[in-house]
């Protein structure tokens, strides 16, 4: 099986019986999810390297029967619709300028079974980059999750806030420990290009993870423990407030 059979049954057990009761001739949420997918794709804007713009509110124009199916789910399908969209972001590594909305609007003049997406950019503060022909109040929206790397020490939470930090009983770390166990620079927290690492600076009395000695540089993880001297801390990824993209 392919990476995109992979996706699509992934998508396809997000959404299943999401219209179970529906028959032929009516669309299925897995064609809306794949098309919404090739719109993200389509829709995107290399701005600069690394960084490209993709669409973020999709307007989802079904015909009189498929709306009123549409309609009997209501939020809980646009919902499922826009965590498929914030994977595809994620996975793609898009840049959004506000939360996912996805929405869905009626049109008479399609059949069952067909539908449109429109689909633009819009500024988290209502600024439209891209014209959209009309939009659907109440539309439901998410916006992918940040996580933010922090130390938890003695009760006291330390946001990492910059790809290397340095630990020890020197005041001229960034972080200070208070230990006799501990050297003056005795670890760096290296965070970055999504990953975290424990990098011990040569200490006397050495470093661990998990209870494993670092030997070099050990990965981190949510919930992983590090011992330094009688120091235990606590390595965690919270989610930020307001997320983004």
């Amino acid at each position: 099986m392919g990476i995109l059979d992979s996706m699509e049954r992934g998508i396809e057990k997000m959404v299943r019986g999401a219209f179970s009761v529906g028959g032929k001739g009516q669309v299925q949420p897995v064609e809306i999810a794949s098309r919404l997918r090739r719109e993200l794709d389509n829709g995107s804007i290399t701005l600069a390297q690394g960084r490209t713009l993709a669409p973020n509110v999709f307007e989802v124009r079904l015909g009189d029967s498929d709306y009123a199916m549409a309609e009997q789910w209501g939020a809980t399908l646009a919902e499922e619709l826009c965590d498929v969209v914030i994977r595809h972001v994620n996975s793609q590594k898009y840049t959004l300028q506000g939360p996912v909305r996805v929405s869905f609007a009626k049109d008479g003049g399609l059949k069952g079974g067909d539908f449109e997406v429109q689909a633009s950019v819009v500024k988290s503060d209502g600024q439209q980059q891209r014209p959209a022909q009309r939009s659907t109040p109440a539309a439901p929206s998410r916006q992918p999750t940040q996580l933010q790397a922090v130390l938890e020490i003695n009760g006291q939470r330390y946001s990492l806030n910059a790809p290397s930090i340095v630990l020890g009983r020197s005041s001229e770390a960034d972080i200070m420990v208070d230990d006799t166990g501990v050297s003056r620079r005795h670890l760096e927290i290296r965070t970055e290009g999504g990953s975290a690492l424990a990098v011990d600076l040569g200490s006397t009395n050495g470093s661990y993870v998990n209870g494993q000695k670092i030997i070099g540089q050990t990965d981190l993880t949510d919930g992983s423990v590090i011992t330094m001297g009688r120091t235990r801390i606590t390595f965690r990824l919270l989610p930020t407030r307001g997320g983004g993209a």
